[in-house]
């Protein structure tokens, strides 16, 4: 049972990839209970309106253009931790609080290490996006998935603001999640940004000592 990485050329069908199988059991699993253990139905629904997108989107592109099984380990590895948030709405999150604990923070930063999460984990699948099913440049595709995380953030905060200012508004403050933080859109944009530089700058130091494209 191979796995794949952005170099790989060959792709596997579905029903013989074992991996996608194995990620999306995972996956279904872990949403299911998020669904079932919810302590706020609503927010839940709100929350995974984005991830019905994502997954549509994943399902219609895999006969054409598929990631690679690393791609698709790292989407699945935020999205369960997305999901997770949404069980429990990011601000009651009870990882954050243990970690509130455990490391003394002044409030639970579960949203925060999602929205890093965001750039970090979804930065390599971009680039792989860019640049095999697009044919970008190379350079292209070290910018690209910094930019599109930085402009993805942006329009989640302004479809946040819009959700729990003007077509929620009994879900605004769970769904928001700032604990009374103002700057709390401007700090989750930056941790994404951050994630996905970060992200970038591995994969390229790791291709250089690897001497690999």
């Amino acid at each position: 049972m191979g796995f794949t990485h952005a170099l790989h050329e060959h792709r596997t069908p579905f029903l013989k990839n074992r991996w996608m199988q194995i990620f999306l059991l995972l996956f279904f699993v872990l949403w299911g209970s998020t669904l079932i253990g919810t302590t706020d139905i609503n927010n839940w629904f709100l929350e995974n309106a984005l991830v019905f997108l994502f997954l549509g989107f994943l399902f219609f592109t895999y006969r054409k253009y598929q990631f690679s099984d690393l791609g698709y380990l790292l989407i699945t590895v935020y999205l369960c931790l997305h999901v997770y948030g949404a069980k429990y709405t990011y601000a009651e999150n009870p990882l954050g609080y243990w970690l509130k604990d455990t490391m003394g923070w002044e409030r639970n930063h579960y949203d925060r290490i999602v929205h890093f999460s965001f750039g970090f984990l979804l930065a390599y699948p971009w680039r792989e996006m860019f640049i095999r099913w697009m044919k970008f440049p190379a350079w292209v595709g070290w910018a690209l998935p910094i930019e599109l995380t930085l402009s993805i953030s942006g329009l989640y905060e302004l479809i946040e603001w819009a959700v729990a200012d003007i077509f929620f508004k009994a879900q605004g403050d769970a769904y928001l999640g700032t604990q009374g933080d103002i700057w709390d859109a401007q700090k989750d944009m930056f941790l994404a940004t951050l994630g996905a530089i970060l992200a970038t700058t591995i994969v390229s130091i790791l291709k250089k000592a690897l001497r690999i494209q």
